[in-house]
This record gives C-alpha cells, sequence and structure tokens, in this order.
C-alpha cells in the first residue's frame, strides 16, 4: 500500500537531515557565519555573507576540512 505524500516527503526530508553530506553542510555554514560575525566586528559594519564566504574558504576551509576529516578518522578509530 503506498504511503500518503506527505509522510513520503517527510520521510526524504528526514533522509537529507541525517545525510553526512547535509551535516557538514551546516558545519561549514556555521563556521562562514562565526567568520562573518567576526570580520565584520573588525570592520564596524556588516560585512555580508559573500564576502565573509569567499574570505572563509580562502582563508581557512582547506585547514578546516582537514581538521574535520582527522576528527572523523579519531572518533572513527575509537568506536
Amino acid at each position: 500500500m503506498d504511503m500518503p505524500v506527505a509522510e513520503a516527503e517527510k520521510d526524504k526530508s528526514q533522509f537529507v537531515k541525517n545525510s553526512v553530506l547535509y551535516k557538514e553542510f551546516l558545519a561549514e555554514r556555521e563556521e562562514i557565519l562565526k567568520h562573518k560575525w567576526i570580520e565584520s566586528e573588525k570592520a564596524g559594519k556588516d560585512i555580508g555573507f559573500e564576502k565573509a564566504l569567499l574570505d572563509w574558504i580562502v582563508k581557512h576551509r582547506s585547514h578546516w576540512r582537514e581538521r574535520r576529516m582527522k576528527e572523523a578518522r579519531t572518533e572513527k578509530a575509537a568506536s
């Protein structure tokens, strides 16, 4: 028997929210927003999301991702 459409959509939404890719996206977004706040405070005005995003990618993303991967491997090894 088919599931109601609303319930199927809820299941899809839950699948996305539980996915590793979505969790990584949220973690990265949070870091960008922190960076935006810090840089906006330094500038004395809101620098905007796009500027913060580009600045964070250039200055911090590769190190952040390496650290995240290392932490994930450590957690996996510990379990």
